[in-house]
């Protein structure tokens, strides 16, 4: 199995080592070609105007709509989430537009604003080993988006106790507002790897 992470601008870095430490080949991509035999892509958090305009420099949006459009999985987390979302408040056009979701940029306000929260992620039990059954997922949200708004197809997976969906999927397409990355939790990468698995 090969996963691509977009490595233009964020933490692509620490998906990178997580995926290596579950044994699966990650790649960085930074230009079309490095899209070629992947089964799946991750889009990082960092900042989602730069990785736009650098992804769109580089010709990658419409290959990785291609990939999208072919079933492959694209998992988008903080920045990534809102590149993949149809709407954008504040009129900023939507990147991608892949996934039927209105999201909210900075929704919890600046950085010194980031915070942690323990979230019941039913989802993950799918793929939860030993001790880990129905465990709360330990989320890091810095300068984080929310999820607004989600269309008949999308699956809510998480939400803050005030209701705020911060994790959803949609099809071959997964966001989380938040960064599974930065813990020491492979939940949601074992469980993005679960589903690029299936035919």
């Amino acid at each position: 199995m090969k996963i691509g992470v977009l490595a233009l601008q964020g933490a692509f870095i620490e998906h990178i080592q997580i995926l290596q430490a579950l044994g699966v080949e990650a790649r960085p991509v930074r230009l079309p070609a490095e899209l070629e035999g992947l089964d799946g892509l991750i889009i990082p958090g960092g900042e989602s105007t730069t990785i736009g305009k650098l992804a769109a420099t580089y010709g990658l949006l419409e290959p990785i709509r291609r990939m999208a459009e072919a079933g492959k999985l694209i998992w988008g987390t903080c920045a990534g989430l809102i590149l993949l979302a149809r709407e954008v408040e504040g009129g900023a056009p939507p990147c991608l537009g892949l996934m039927d979701i209105r999201v909210r940029r900075n929704a919890f306000g600046r950085q010194v604003a980031s915070f942690e929260a323990a979230l019941p992620i039913p989802a993950l039990d799918a793929i939860a080993g030993p001790g880990e059954q129905g465990r709360p997922f330990h989320a890091v949200f810095i300068r984080a988006p929310q999820i607004v708004q989600a269309g008949d197809g999308v699956t809510t997976l998480a939400r803050l106790e005030d209701g705020t969906i911060v994790a959803a999927q949609q099809g071959n397409l997964l966001a989380t507002a938040f960064h599974p990355e930065l813990t020491t939790d492979t939940r949601f990468h074992r469980y993005f790897l679960a589903r690029a698995r299936k035919p």
